[in-house]
């Protein structure tokens, strides 16, 4: 399974941000201009994100901007997972993940892992940061 994500007119920017955060990069964007439609498109939204596909760590984000007379309603009952090799990699995707967003769970040891944090992007995406190392058992 792949994620799809909608924005609110700002894909390409949260596209590119992701490409950072996550040291991937944008395989493929489509505007709404360029589609076999474009003529058909309200000029505001010509340049808006039709379709687009990031690659990063292994795996596959795709997004569009909410097409007209579609409006965006936000994010709601899910998150992202990114997971880490180690607690120093979750930390640094934590921290540009969370860039200009909100942490809603800081990043730390939990009882099943060496690092663990939730956060909202600043985008408003939920994500979710998890190191593969298990803690040390007492």
């Amino acid at each position: 399974m792949q994620a799809y994500l909608t924005f609110n007119g700002n894909a390409a920017e949260a596209l590119a941000f992701y490409a950072q955060a996550l040291g991937g990069k944008i395989l493929f964007s489509m505007t709404f201009g360029e589609s076999p439609m474009g003529a058909e498109t309200p000029a505001d939204y010509k340049g808006k994100i039709m379709h687009a596909t990031l690659e990063a760590r292994g795996h596959q984000l795709m997004a569009s901007d909410a097409p007209p007379g579609y409006p965006f309603k936000g994010y709601h009952g899910f998150s992202l997972s990114v997971q880490a090799k180690d607690v120093k990699e979750g930390e640094k995707l934590f921290n540009a993940l969370g860039a200009g967003g909100k942490v809603t769970m800081p990043y730390a040891a939990t009882f099943w892992s060496t690092g663990f944090g939730m956060l909202e992007d600043k985008f408003g995406v939920p994500w979710m940061v998890n190191c593969e190392q298990e803690p040390a058992k007492a």
